[in-house]
């Protein structure tokens, strides 16, 4: 069934009006006509059996029904990645959001190649991925900022996984063993490779874990959906898995 995301709040019997490109989407693309059954979500109030009740050229109106499935979250994991080319930082932002990243945060670093990215673009990336994959919210990507305001600006408690490109790190898996499972932040590098200067203050948090990703050098978006993986498997929500009800169980 197809699942949607919508700003409004979602009560039963409630009229949302959806603007024209979701509409396109479902009227257009999907090819669904009045009547048709949907599941919508808004990352506060659960999911919810909806209905297409009116289709017209300025957008469709839709009639929740009854929830689904209760609102859950998402364990509280950042990423915290350095701006990389367009397409791959795509990737990421996409692949992030399908393992179950609550924000994404976009860092310049000394040697970041771009100092600009489209966060409108990477948000609608986001949504769509959480639509596809089930999940109940839609992670947070936050604009450029400078490492340095990044890591200053990280809160008590919570812990980052520095991937270190260059060595002299713990595998992992090793690292992450016997770990709290409280919040996290996952830490990627640019394309070039974290600075000495950087790498040798990152190194010197207190609540920073240096880990390696192995003995090969790892592109930016391969070593991210690697350490996420790693994370999930390890601490995150990937050790009690949740499956949502079919689409015959909403019928």
């Amino acid at each position: 069934m197809i699942r949607l995301f919508v700003d409004s709040d979602l009560t039963e019997a409630a009229r949302i009006t959806i603007g024209a490109e979701p509409s396109h989407y479902l009227t257009r693309v999907m090819r669904l006509g009045p009547g048709a059954a949907l599941l919508v979500f808004n990352g506060r109030d659960g999911e919810w059996r909806a209905t297409l009740a009116e289709v017209s050229k300025r957008g469709c109106i839709l009639v929740p029904e009854f929830q689904v499935r209760p609102q859950a979250t998402t364990p509280d994991l950042e990423l915290v990645i350095a701006l990389v080319k367009r397409a791959r930082l795509e990737t990421i932002v996409e692949k992030a959001a399908e393992l179950g990243v609550r924000r994404v945060r976009l860092v310049l670093t000394e040697r970041t190649n771009a100092d600009h990215a489209n966060v409108a673009r990477l948000t609608a990336i986001a949504t769509e991925a959480s639509e596809q994959t089930g999940r109940l919210d839609v992670p947070t990507v936050v604009a450029p900022q400078p490492l340095s305001v990044v890591l200053s600006g990280i809160e008590p408690g919570r812990r980052l996984m520095f991937c270190d490109e260059g060595g002299e790190a713990t595998p992992v898996a090793e690292a992450l063993s016997g770990a709290f499972a409280g919040p996290w932040a996952v830490l990627i590098g640019p394309e070039g490779g974290f600075s000495p200067a950087e790498r040798a203050a990152i190194r010197d948090l207190a609540f920073a874990l240096p880990v390696s990703l192995g003995p090969r050098i790892l592109r930016a978006d391969t070593a991210a959906i690697a350490a996420l993986s790693v994370w999930q498997s390890t601490l995150g929500d990937w050790r009690g898995l949740e499956v949502g009800p079919s689409a015959a169980q909403v019928n």
